[in-house]
């Protein structure tokens, strides 16, 4: 009977238990649930900042970039930038240009290549015939001067032996007003002849040195005058003669045939002023071998009378081709 006793008030413990445990259990699954919810809504709800709002609440600022900028600023500025700017433009419209800004310079890897033998031939001649048309620009120049001055000279020794006479004016004053512009004239006069004395020095001293240069002429193959035609064909005789009687053996050999254009400007006692290749073969040993030959022909005739009115120094463009057949002709 004491047995029964403790086992049912054991059962009634573990129901008592049971029920506590169920209770504990059931409170923690409540509040886990309700934590999650209320996270739930705080996760879902945004806070906007009141500088934000501020901010969109705000004007726009505009600037501009210029490139140009003054020292002094606008007194009435229209705009802002990065610079002062304090200029006028070329309407009375208030307008903006927009155009971009100056593109910032690349740097650019340049390459330097050798000037070839032609290339430089044929600046040495452009640069000879951009000096002859220089001089003559010069010499007209000169001419033109010249012939002013000695007009204006003319002028002034003709006021100078003939004076204005003026008869005496009966008014002392104006006498006096007559007699002051007088002395003015003939001190302008003298100051103009010693000017014009100086100016006389000057141009027979170019003049001078115009006279001393020597004329230059160049030709071609096609020249029309009888003098230049003779010495010309005869140049060309002799520089073939020579040229074949001393064709270049190297050439022979390696087989090399071209053609260049070369410019021989001779004196007029036949001796070489200088050569200059106006336009290469493309072989340097062409190239040499028709200065040579041009050596090895020299001297060549003296001028004629007629050829030295108008010619101190000859320039010959000639086309030299070394051919097939191992032979020099000229053209």
């Amino acid at each position: 009977m004491l047995k029964h006793a403790e086992l049912k008030q054991t059962e009634i413990a573990a129901q008592a238990a049971a029920v506590s445990v169920a209770k504990t259990v059931s409170a923690l699954s409540v509040a886990v649930a309700i934590s999650i919810i209320v996270h739930a809504v705080i996760l879902t709800i945004h806070f906007e900042p009141e500088l934000k709002k501020l901010a969109n609440k705000l004007p726009s600022l505009n600037v501009v970039l210029v490139n140009a900028k003054t020292k002094n600023a606008p007194d009435k500025a229209e705009l802002l930038a990065q610079a002062n700017l304090d200029r006028g433009g070329n309407t009375d419209a208030n307008r903006q240009m927009k155009t971009a800004l100056p593109a910032p310079k690349q740097k650019t890897t340049e390459v330097k290549l050798r000037p070839s033998a032609e290339a430089n031939s044929a600046a040495k001649a452009a640069k000879l015939k951009a000096q002859e048309a220089r001089e003559q620009k010069r010499v007209d120049a000169l001419e033109k001067q010249a012939q002013e001055l000695l007009t204006q000279i003319n002028s002034v020794k003709k006021v100078e032996s003939n004076p204005t006479q003026d008869a005496a004016s009966a008014d002392p004053e104006q006498g006096d007003q007559k007699a002051f512009a007088k002395t003015l004239n003939r001190a302008d006069l003298i100051a103009a002849s010693i000017e014009i004395d100086r100016l006389e020095a000057q141009i027979a001293k170019q003049q001078d040195e115009y006279q001393k240069r020597p004329k230059r002429r160049f030709i071609g193959a096609r020249t029309k005058e009888a003098s230049d035609a003779m010495y010309l064909e005869a140049w060309r005789q002799k520089v073939e003669r020579i040229g074949n009687l001393n064709y270049p053996a190297v050439a022979k050999d390696q087989k090399i045939y071209g053609q260049l254009r070369m410019t021989v400007s001779i004196k007029a006692d036949g001796s070489i002023e200088n050569i200059v290749i106006d336009k290469s073969s493309g072989s340097k040993i062409l190239d040499e071998a028709a200065k040579n030959i041009v050596n090895l022909a020299a001297p060549y005739a003296k001028f004629s009378e007629e050829m030295k009115k108008n010619t101190d120094i000859l320039g010959i463009t000639r086309t030299w081709t070394f051919t097939q057949e191992d032979a020099l002709a000229t053209q």
